[in-house]
């Protein structure tokens, strides 16, 4: 049992609002759900819309069936009315348009006169809501606490759109009362209702970060943002730099100064920040860098979501240096994986990566709350009485790993470092010998930092005959689809990589030999990972399911591939 719900219109009608609004009313009531959006690059005009899927267990991904289709425009009907089920709803403002004759499923509602009688037509999305809460035989005391709780400093704005919102409710009670059943719920459960954006920044206050700097780009600036929000209340610094090659620099220095330090970007603004990576990598200054993925090249698809960036993002900066890159699947994993971020790259004293996107970043779920006790935070800072005098920063050692102090923790002791090549004491060299020894020192950390990877994700039979390979954001849709095709009895499962650099392989070049068919699901236009994989693994995969128009797989498109091949 389940209910899917569909708010489309032009940007600047409200219908964040609408979902942000109902999603926390839901997770309140006890309902399991996932809501995504698909949206234009403008702020206003054009064609968006968000899908809410209600299910008894927390969804993984949203499907393209629609049980109630909230049309904010004539436009979202004609474009949508196909997904509609036979009995589904379409709820519409009569007053700005029309359905056909033939359409029996409407739910006529006059938003913009009912929003503007209780206090103004901005509050149209707040009807809506209403309207919506009654075709799910929900009433509407729970929003009525959210609202009061969203415009608790504002007088009398709380007021005014309970009164729309039970104008809502009201007028679509008409037409349809309780037209749907909710899936089975617990109102004792306690869950979050968050996006994964969120997610990456509670993590990383968690973890410790006390440093982010950042220029805002889509899809990365929901984690500047968060953090932003906190900024009063714990002691995180957040500095909108002028340039992506300002906030690396910037994170750098804070970084060498002691505190943990995070920057974040989409694929252009990496681009500018190479050269800081590079930096890093050879000053061995711990980083994280969260890279929000998108279509490109160059502006791309602004809003859209891509995983394009994998290549670029394990080979960029220039000569060689060790880098763990690690990416976010489901929202549970990736608030403990980012975390596992900030400690590499303090043990390490290395960037790591962390690859999120457009899907992932925007996505919300219901969710159990974060243990925060599983959270680390070793900062791997030598010790008064535990370093070889006299303190050299970048001292040669058999794991490569020298040891860390900050800028005047030691009396009588200099903290060196250069972006040059550079000797144990920091200073600048020319010579061919102290060249190798330094880069062998570095390079030997990534045989220790490849023991850190988790080994990808089993989903599914144990002994596939079919096996799904994927990574990152894809994590939900092929647990959806691993399920459907063993509907179909056939023994399929899929490896998810979370842990990208240095690729784990003991699990894949265990299953492989019994697998019959692989495939690799990525959201680019080369298979990326398979490529990956065939280089460092000499393994090669069957067959390719790509998609790169921006849009995230639905399940259907996944199993229609496979069932074709096979």
């Amino acid at each position: 049992m389940e209910v899917n719900i569909l708010v489309g219109g032009a940007a600047g009608q409200g219908m964040e609002t609408i979902m942000n609004l109902l999603g926390k009313a839901l997770v309140r009531e006890g309902c399991e759900l996932i809501y995504t959006k698909d949206y234009m690059s403008r702020v206003r005009g054009g064609h968006n819309f968000s899908c809410l899927r209600i299910t008894s267990d927390t969804p993984w991904t949203t499907v393209e069936s629609i049980d109630i289709m909230v049309a904010l425009n004539e436009e979202t009907y004609f474009l949508h009315q196909d997904n509609l089920v036979f009995s589904g709803r379409v709820i519409f403002d009569p007053n700005l348009f029309s359905l056909p004759e033939k359409e029996n499923r409407g739910v006529p509602v006059e938003l913009q006169k009912l929003a503007e009688e209780a206090g103004g037509k901005v509050m149209a999305n707040t009807v809506a809501v209403g309207a919506l809460l009654v075709l799910m035989g929900l009433q509407t005391s729970t929003v009525e606490i959210l609202l009061k709780d969203i415009f608790a400093d504002k007088e009398g704005v709380a007021d005014k759109n309970i009164a729309a919102l039970k104008a809502g409710f009201e007028a679509a009670a008409q037409f349809c009362s309780t037209c749907f059943d909710l899936p089975p719920r617990n109102k004792d459960a306690k869950k979050l209702f968050i996006d994964g954006s969120q997610v990456l920044g509670m993590a990383a206050l968690a973890s410790g970060c006390r440093f982010l700097s950042a220029y805002p780009m889509t899809p990365s600036t929901g984690i500047m943002n968060y953090l932003a929000g906190k900024s009063k209340n714990y002691p995180v610094v957040v500095e909108q730099a002028e340039d992506e090659i300002a906030a690396i620099n910037m994170a750098i220095g804070a970084s060498y100064a002691g505190v943990r330090a995070l920057t974040c970007t989409s694929g252009g603004g990496f681009s500018l920040m190479v050269e800081g990576v590079s930096l890093a990598g050879m000053t061995e200054t711990p980083l994280v860098i969260v890279i929000a993925m998108r279509p490109g090249p160059a502006t791309g698809l602004p809003t859209r979501t891509e995983q394009a960036d994998l290549e670029f993002v394990i080979h960029s900066g220039h000569g060689e240096f060790p880098r763990a890159v690690l990416s976010a699947t489901s929202h549970e994993d990736a608030f403990y994986r980012l975390n596992k971020a900030f400690e590499l790259a303090d043990r390490y004293q290395t960037p790591v990566f962390f690859l999120s996107d457009q899907n992932f970043a925007d996505t919300h779920r219901s969710v159990e709350p974060f243990d925060f006790g599983r959270m680390k935070y070793n900062r791997f800072i030598a010790e008064e009485n535990g370093y070889e005098k006299p303190y050299k920063r970048y001292r040669i050692t058999e794991s490569g790993i020298s040891p860390r102090a900050l800028p005047g923790q030691f009396e009588n002791e200099v903290v060196l470092v250069d972006s040059d090549e550079h000797d144990e004491n920091g200073n600048i060299i020319e010579d061919a010998s102290t060249r190798r020894s330094m880069v062998e020192k570095r390079m030997r950390k990534l045989k220790a930092l490849a023991e850190e990877m988790d080994e990808p994700d089993l989903y599914g039979d144990p002994n596939p005959e079919l096996l799904l390979i994927g990574w990152g954001s894809t994590y939900g849709v092929l647990r959806e689809v691993v399920d459907m095709l063993a509907i179909l009895e056939t023994k399929t499962a899929m490896l998810h990589f979370s842990d990208i650099w240095p690729l784990p392989q003991k699990r894949l070049k265990k299953l492989f030999p019994g697998v019959k068919r692989s495939y690799c699901i990525e959201n680019n236009a080369c298979g990326q990972l398979s490529a990956l994989i065939r280089r460092e693994t000499g393994l090669s995969i069957d067959s390719l399911i790509l998609k790169y128009d921006g849009r995230p797989f639905m399940p259907h498109e996944i199993v229609e591939e496979v069932k074709n091949d096979l």
